[in-house]
């Protein structure tokens, strides 16, 4: 199968650069992935399960906002947030779950506050999602 060059990074540095033969990502607007030979494409990171294929094994990732950029023949990830599926805790994601989850019982919240629990009940069911994947 055909590559291209893939660069990942976040502010905590790079996660990937190397050859790969497909990622895929959660985009704003959906589900998208890049194959070698890709047109030009710029798209905002949603929340959601990532992989990328290289040497035709898959590894998924939890990726969470930034942006990705398919030019020239190779494609640069920038995240907010980008875990690799065996570097998920497990135990802490849950933990994250259950308090955003209780936190959302409570009455009289605020409509950002409400917001910011959605959010980081998302990202914790993203990461415990991606964590499942490891083993499958």
């Amino acid at each position: 199968m055909s590559t291209f060059h893939l660069q990942i990074v976040t502010v905590d540095g790079s996660r990937f650069d190397g050859e790969a033969e497909a990622v895929s990502v959660r985009a704003t607007t959906g589900d998208v992935t890049i194959l070698a030979h890709h047109a030009d494409y710029v798209a905002a990171l949603g929340m959601g399960a990532a992989f990328v294929v290289t040497e035709g094994q898959k590894r998924w990732a939890a990726a969470m906002g930034g942006m990705l950029a398919a030019t020239g023949g190779s494609v640069r990830l920038i995240a907010t947030t980008f875990e690799w599926a065996d570097e998920i805790d497990v135990d802490r994601a849950r933990a994250a779950l259950e308090k955003a989850q209780a936190q959302l019982e409570r009455p009289g919240l605020s409509s950002e506050e409400r917001a910011a629990l959605t959010a980081a009940m998302r990202r914790a069911q993203v990461r415990l999602g991606v964590a499942a994947k490891r083993t499958s």
